[in-house]
């Protein structure tokens, strides 16, 4: 029996924060009017997967400020250029999507145990 999790407002809106960013990119970058292309397609559908399959769970954190690298190389390499590119953008864009994004990794940081320095 497969386990289902409930999502979070967060997860939800990371997924949200990760279409846009991605649609943003397809469409500058590749000339796409109202889909994405296959190539952008698959990588969203990648990061997806990656964030339901978060070792974190319900508790995830941001993927920038994670301390568990899961996507293959070349993904993780594809998706630094999308979030390079759309990143900057979404703040006028999309301006409460990024402060949101903002806000999680700040939290993320805050909740974080921090690591004691040795004498």
């Amino acid at each position: 029996m497969k386990r289902v999790r409930k999502e979070t407002e967060r997860i939800k809106r990371e997924k949200e924060t990760i279409y846009v960013m991605m649609k943003m990119y397809c469409h500058d970058k590749h000339h796409t009017k109202e889909e994405m292309c296959n190539s952008c397609k698959q990588l969203y559908e990648y990061s997806i997967q990656r964030i339901d399959k978060c070792v974190f769970g319900l508790d995830k954190p941001a993927c920038e400020v994670c301390p568990v690298h899961c996507f293959k190389k070349d993904a993780k390499e594809q998706i630094k250029v999308v979030m390079r590119y759309a990143g900057p953008r979404m703040t006028f864009h999309h301006p409460l999507m990024a402060v949101m994004h903002i806000y999680d990794k700040i939290l993320f940081n805050l909740k974080r145990p921090k690591k004691k320095i040795k004498n």
